[in-house]
């Protein structure tokens, strides 16, 4: 008795491969996160809002880390040079300069001591796992699955101006300056999407690579959502958690 085996399906059209794409950002991107909807309606306290900041700021500075394990895959000096733009970024060229250095300054706005951020002593460990699930997933993946999962890139300059909007108008006592994260990455986000999309439709030609294209984007999303579930959460229990007889201060922030 023979075995037929069926024959592999058919890859998609780049323009379906690209649909399939977009797709996953607009079904699962973090822009739907109760948090974030929180954050946007004005929902947040001061002590929620610098939980968030503490917390995310422990993914933007492995931006950079990972960005670094994806460019030693890349195999042309004109890859690597574009790649390299991406850390230069969020590191800065110079002392000062950069993303990182933005969300910095972004926490001090809020009220955050630099020294406490750069410590990560107050990152909570759910946020710890997903951030490291991120890093170690663009070093052990291909290169097609590690530029893939950036792609969340798509949706994120369309969150970045409703964050902008949304923190002048419900938390103004975050000083105008401290929102140059945001503003900055509203371009950045939008030329770094176009080039990585470009090089996954033109790097996954079987239906199985495409099909691991669009896992390794849904994965990411899994991560944002983990990071704001760690930070919701916690909110949720600093809220249920009683305050100390005799204690009329605010609670500890994290």
């Amino acid at each position: 008795m023979t075995t037929t085996l069926a024959p592999p399906a058919k890859p998609w059209s780049p323009a379906e491969f690209e649909a399939r794409l977009r797709a996953v950002g607009q079904d699962r991107y973090h822009d739907r996160h109760p948090f974030n909807l929180r954050m946007h309606q004005g929902d947040l306290t001061p002590d929620e809002v610098r939980c968030w900041i503490t917390n995310r700021f422990h993914y933007q500075r492995h931006i950079p880390v990972k960005d670094a394990l994806i460019l030693a895959k890349l195999d042309s000096s004109r890859l690597r040079r574009m790649w390299l733009r991406r850390i230069e970024d969020h590191d800065g060229r110079d002392e000062g300069e950069g993303g990182i250095e933005r969300w910095l300054r972004l926490g001090e706005a809020a009220g955050l001591d630099r020294r406490t951020l750069l410590s990560g002593e107050s990152v909570l460990p759910g946020v710890r796992l997903a951030v490291e699930g991120y890093v170690n997933f663009c070093r052990l993946r291909s290169p097609l699955e590690a530029v893939a999962a950036s792609l969340t890139e798509l949706t994120a300059p369309d969150l970045m101006r409703l964050r902008i909007e949304a923190f002048e108008r419900h938390y103004p006592w975050i000083a105008a300056d401290g929102l140059g994260y945001f503003r900055t990455r509203v371009d950045q986000g939008r030329r770094d999407s176009a080039e990585a999309l470009h090089l996954v439709l033109r790097w996954a030609r079987s239906r199985e690579e495409q099909e691991s294209a669009v896992a390794a984007l849904s994965f990411k999303c899994e991560v944002l959502w983990a990071l704001l579930d760690a930070v919701q959460q916690h909110a949720v229990r600093q809220r249920t958690v009683p305050q100390r007889a005799g204690h009329d201060g605010p609670r500890e922030r994290v």
